[in-house]
């Protein structure tokens, strides 16, 4: 699927891989990236990857419901909010990751909190890029 007008591009740099810095062309992200010790890393107070992943794809599936909300006219919780939790291990051709988004829509009615997550997963960039690539499992907590 095509992008028709970029309304925004993001960059960012990253150096030394897994154990090194990610800095934004803005400088507002600037993040330590340390492998965790369950990968074979130090561990240590840098952040890696994968949750850099899961905050990313937590808050655009957020948006993607928060706008779906507006123009379906549905409910959304002013509480709402998303833990996504990204799963890294390996593959047959190497290494990939698997997602779950625990989604919480405090006081939503059952069938509107589904359609809502439903039309999310159809519109949210981060649904797009992943579908078909990887296991993404939406759950409602």
């Amino acid at each position: 699927m095509a992008i028709e007008q970029v309304l925004y591009r993001a960059s960012a740099e990253a150096t030394g891989g897994r154990d090194g810095r990610a800095i934004s062309s803005d400088g507002i992200l600037d993040v330590e990236l340390a492998t965790p010790k369950e990968m074979g890393g130090a561990g240590g107070k840098g952040t890696n990857p994968e949750q850099l992943f899961a905050a990313g794809y937590s808050a655009c599936f957020l948006g993607a419901m928060k706008m779906v909300a507006g123009r379906d006219k549905l409910p959304m919780p002013e509480d709402a909010f998303i833990e996504g939790e990204v799963g890294f291990g390996k593959t047959a051709g190497g290494f990939g990751i698997e997602v779950e988004l625990k989604i919480s829509l405090p006081g939503m009615d059952d069938s509107q909190a589904d359609q809502l997550i439903n039309e999310a997963h159809k519109v949210c960039p981060y649904s797009n890029a992943t579908r078909g690539n990887i296991d993404v499992t939406l759950t409602r907590v």
